[in-house]
């Protein structure tokens, strides 16, 4: 048997035979990619912390770490960590305290203080073009007749004594509208639907109306008419009448836009 033949070297060049060139592939296709800015190195740390903080890792009470050894553990400045604390604590997710036991705690989330934000923030806004009395009151009127339906199916007897006394509440010698009553009511219907976050929507809402609406343009029995309506929707509620309190509260959320809307009603500063 002849051996294998192997290729050698040319015997004048050296080299061996040439091969044929291999096929050049296409160019790829450019991708059209959008480049995000790379977010602040404090925002960072402080999403970082508000997770753990939110998904239960850090419970209520717990003290973080020092300022240094955050700063070794997310690779980043003092003053990154001092930033991102100040982020945290802004959002009344932590508390800070000075002294030998001081530091920084992790904080229970308090609605109360969550709907007192939002509300501040509301009554900027309401003074923008970016949103408008309109936008407050059609929210409401989506929000609030749900709530009635709500309380109506499930608030007991305790809600329902809370909810006729707001109802019925006498009028502040302060506040000869009432206004501030009515707009206790209304948080009142919120509270009785057992809902939190449909409380955390609507009170922001009510909060502006009771801080920007000047109440001593409105005659008296105006304010007399939203006292009987409330006292026919305190009514459909402890009677367990869903839908007849859905559509009083609706009924008078429309009557209350009218009001709302009329011009010179608002003012630019609360109080």
């Amino acid at each position: 048997m002849e051996p294998p033949v192997r290729t050698t070297p040319d015997a004048d060049t050296g080299t061996h035979p040439a091969r044929a060139p291999e096929p050049v592939p296409p160019p790829a296709p450019t991708a059209r990619l959008r480049v995000q800015r790379v977010r602040p190195a404090y925002t960072q740390v402080a999403d970082e912390l508000r997770t753990q903080i939110l998904g239960g890792a850090l419970a209520a009470g717990e003290r973080l770490p020092n300022e240094a050894e955050l700063a070794t553990a997310f690779g980043v400045s003092r003053s990154t960590v001092r930033e991102a604390l100040r982020v945290l604590a802004s959002q009344h997710l932590i508390e800070t305290t000075r002294g030998v036991r001081g530091g920084s705690f992790v904080a229970a989330p308090d609605p109360a203080r969550v709907v007192e934000d939002v509300g501040s923030a509301l009554g900027v806004l309401v003074m923008t073009p970016q949103l408008g009395i309109r936008d407050l009151l059609e929210a409401r009127l989506l929000l609030e007749p749900t709530a009635a339906r709500l309380a109506a199916q499930r608030a007991d007897a305790e809600t329902v004594a809370a909810i006729r006394a707001a109802a019925v509440a006498p009028r502040d010698e302060r506040d000869p509208s009432g206004f501030v009553g009515h707009i206790d009511f209304h948080t009142t219907i919120l509270m009785a639907t057992g809902n939190l976050m449909i409380t955390m929507m609507g009170q922001p809402v009510n909060d502006v109306l009771r801080t920007r609406l000047r109440r001593v343009g409105v005659e008296r029995g105006e304010w007399d008419k939203v006292d009987e309506c409330h006292r026919v929707i305190a009514e459909h509620v402890a009677a367990g009448e869903p839908a007849a309190a859905e559509e009083a509260m609706r009924d008078h959320i429309v009557d209350l836009r009218t009001l709302y809307e009329r011009d010179g009603l608002w003012t630019d500063e609360g109080g």
